[in-house]
């Protein structure tokens, strides 16, 4: 009896959590006089060739590469400086604390308050170049400067407060159960520091660093908080998904999103293979 009280309770959770997907996906595939509600008013792919040929003024495409762009590179920063931080915190460091609770601070902040102070120290920024250019009399470059504030600058850094604490745990955990005997026997092979890294701990990490990078991009792509007011003057996926739940009135919000979740598990379906490749090479060798 306890057996099928907890699977009844498993399988309403599961449905809590999915289902509102699941919904999505299913209305988006209604036909022409669909609408934004049951029941279903046949099944087309209508509302996906509505959304390829934009809603309105927004342009879907523009906002969806620049959501993978930005996704990319906060993944390869996250990978890069986690395991760098990763190895530095194996060693005694001046400071360690501080720098590790300074780190992990941006955890508990308020998303939007990070996303204000962001774009405050921006424009604060953009306001120093151009009383330099003035005092330099660079006329030109003051009439072309626009902002400071981009994706990949102000938006870069506003995702990194959030996936760099994430990636930093991660290698921790990994590291603490990291045996040093391998490095002391590359080293007694004589290897040199690069190449005990490159052949013996890269591979073993391998898989961790995937998983580093899938969080990366996945926290990165439906961020919408800690975008919104450090983005400067385009938005990406996520807030143009935003806006439009207010002003789009039929199915096609519902294919935007089925395409949004389509790209999440495309990357983690990679992800995921390339770490089960990557676990199954110690393996062999």
């Amino acid at each position: 009896m306890a057996f099928w009280l907890l699977a009844l309770f498993f399988a309403g959770y599961v449905l809590f959590l999915y289902g509102p997907m699941l919904v999505i996906v299913v209305l988006s595939f209604q036909g022409p006089e669909g609408g934004l509600t049951f029941p279903m008013r046949g099944w087309s792919l209508h509302w996906f060739r509505e959304l390829a040929q934009g809603l309105g003024v927004v342009d879907i495409g523009a906002a969806l590469w620049r959501s993978l762009g930005l996704g990319l590179a906060v993944m390869a920063v996250t990978i890069v400086f986690s395991v760098l931080a990763g190895l530095a915190f194996r060693k005694p460091l001046r400071g360690a604390n501080a720098l590790f609770f300074t780190v992990v601070g941006s955890l508990i902040m308020p998303s939007i308050i990070v996303s204000l102070g962001i774009g405050l120290a921006f424009r604060l920024l953009d306001g120093g170049f151009k009383y330099v250019l003035d005092w330099l009399g660079w006329q030109d470059a003051l009439e072309g400067y626009g902002t400071a504030l981009g994706i990949y600058t102000s938006a870069l850094g506003a995702h990194l407060t959030w996936t760099l604490p994430f990636g930093l745990l991660i290698m921790f955990a990994i590291f603490n159960r990291f045996n040093p005997a391998y490095e002391e026997a590359a080293r007694d092979l004589g290897a040199t520091p690069w190449q005990t890294f490159r052949h013996v701990v890269l591979p073993l990490i391998a898989p961790s660093v995937v998983g580093i990078g899938m969080f990366g991009f996945t926290l990165s792509w439906d961020e919408i908080a800690r975008t919104s007011q450090a983005i400067g003057d385009v938005n990406t996926l996520p807030l143009e998904l935003q806006g439009l739940t207010t002003t789009v009135t039929t199915p096609a919000i519902y294919a935007l999103g089925t395409v949004t979740m389509v790209v999440s598990f495309v990357v983690m379906g990679l992800a995921i293979g390339l770490f089960a490749l990557l676990k199954r090479r110690p393996h062999r060798a």
